[in-house]
């Protein structure tokens, strides 16, 4: 039945297309006096301008690009209805049959250049009157006679693209919202250009007669071309960001997975990242970071451990661990920051990964930064992850008190940690609690949000 109502609705839509064609013509023969197709020889240029904007037509993005409505504004302008519409039908004719178009297409391109020249031409004459009965028109008026044409463009274009859509919305189902969006709004610079052209010829016709359109040709051309520049640069521009996206999609695809992976194999580190994640981002508050500093101390927070996915599982179980693991632990931040930094836009995140076990006073690894050489965020991090390892339950010892953390916390600061976000994590632990109680799973999975997180980031760029 859905599809009986579908069929039916199109055929409805078909009719009205080809009553609103004879209902144009008719309506263009009716209202023009013989005067308007006066000067020949500017009906048969026009002609051919419409004819080589046709010829030149170009596709790009799913748009066809034509420099023909130059030439139909300027008979709307300056001739009259008929002629207008009959150009607009003797170019549509001719872009149908060498595009090969469907007949439900041809319906709507023959009904809309019908419509849309009509219009254009009928609000002309409404707004200056007769132009044939006044060549002196372009003394003392040419300024009101420039902004008329350019209004005719805008209006005639509007609806032309107008009946398009709902042409597309009716037989194809496409939204109109997202045809203005990505087909009408594109074009609009190229397409106030095109009216700006328009009006400068109509007016320089009026003052000059025939001879001053024979540069039509070159402006026709000009159009085409930089038309064309500015949908190519935009495609490109489209493509690149498609194929960003979808590379960024990859490599956090690739990234959760690791992460994943190693929460598999390492219960233990998988509580600790999240509980890290989570102590971060609200120090990070509590010392007046902004909203995007809090998001990316978050996530570094959950990958600042993912270079330990390279470590065998005799060193992530170990309770002894030799001097040569522990050079292999040492390791893992530098592994870490190397990994997050090859995703397009994770370099600062892979800073942090990078500096969270620095210390202020130089003696840190891996590159013994010293205060404030080492960012900000990671300083941060080091403070979050140092509290979560003394009091959370591990394989390899008994957590420490609160208590007891927090005065190893105080007793290192100055050395270790930065001592101003030692006490603004502290007196934030005193006010809210901790994120969470000592030795309890922290929920990997909601603290996780990776992929959502960090996809949104990389589309922002």
């Amino acid at each position: 039945m859905r599809f009986l109502t579908q069929t039916r609705l199109r055929t409805l839509y078909l009719a009205a297309e080809g009553a609103l064609l004879v209902g144009s013509v008719i309506a263009s023969v009716l209202l023009s006096p013989a005067a308007d197709w006066h000067p020949l020889g500017l009906v048969l240029l026009l002609g051919a301008l419409g004819l080589l904007g046709h010829r030149l037509e170009m596709t790009i993005r799913s748009q066809r690009v034509s420099g023909a409505f130059i030439a139909l504004a300027l008979a709307m302008a300056l001739l009259g209805p008929a002629p207008a519409v009959a150009l607009a039908l003797g170019g549509a004719t001719y872009s149908s049959l060498v595009r090969r178009v469907p007949f439900t297409h041809w319906m709507n391109n023959l009904s809309g250049h019908a419509a849309y020249p009509l219009a254009g031409a009928l609000l002309m004459r409404a707004l200056v009157g007769d132009v044939h009965s006044h060549r002196s028109f372009h003394a003392g008026r040419g300024i009101t006679f420039g902004l008329a044409v350019l209004l005719v463009f805008i209006v005639a274009n509007s609806l032309n693209f107008a009946l398009v859509a709902i042409d597309s919305r009716v037989l194809e189902g496409k939204g109109i919202g997202n045809q203005v969006r990505n087909l009408f709004v594109p074009l609009l610079p190229a397409q106030l250009a095109a009216a700006v052209l328009a009006a400068v010829l109509a007016d320089a016709y009026m003052g000059l007669g025939l001879s001053a359109l024979v540069g039509a040709v070159v402006v026709l051309m000009t159009f085409q071309y930089l038309t064309l520049a500015l949908l190519r640069s935009e495609e490109r521009a489209d493509q690149l960001a498609a194929r960003s996206t979808r590379l960024a999609s990859l490599q956090l695809g690739v990234l959760t997975t690791l992460l994943e992976t190693l929460a598999l194999r390492d219960r233990v580190t998988a509580r600790h990242v999240a509980a890290v994640a989570r102590y971060a981002r609200a120090l990070a508050r509590e010392v007046q970071c902004d909203t995007a500093e809090q998001d990316l101390v978050h996530t570094a927070g959950l990958l600042h451990d993912i270079g330990k996915f390279a470590l065998p599982d005799r060193i992530l179980h170990a309770d002894l661990l030799s001097e040569e693991d522990w050079a292999m632990i040492r390791r893992h931040p530098d592994e870490g920051a190397t990994l997050v930094g090859r995703l397009d836009g994770y370099g600062p995140v892979a800073e942090v990964i990078r500096a969270h076990h620095e210390h202020v006073d130089g003696s840190g690894y891996p590159a013994g930064l010293i205060g404030d050489e080492i960012p900000l965020l990671a300083r941060i991090v080091a403070i979050c992850e140092a509290y979560d390892a003394m009091t959370a339950r591990a394989s390899y010892r008994s957590p420490m008190t609160h208590q007891d953390a927090v005065r190893e916390l105080r007793r290192a600061a100055g050395r270790q940690f930065d001592s101003p976000l030692v006490e603004a994590f502290i007196a934030m632990l005193e006010r809210d609690g901790p994120a969470y109680e000592t030795g309890a799973d922290a929920d990997f999975e909601a603290e996780l949000e990776f992929e959502r997180r960090a996809r949104a980031i990389a589309q922002a760029r």
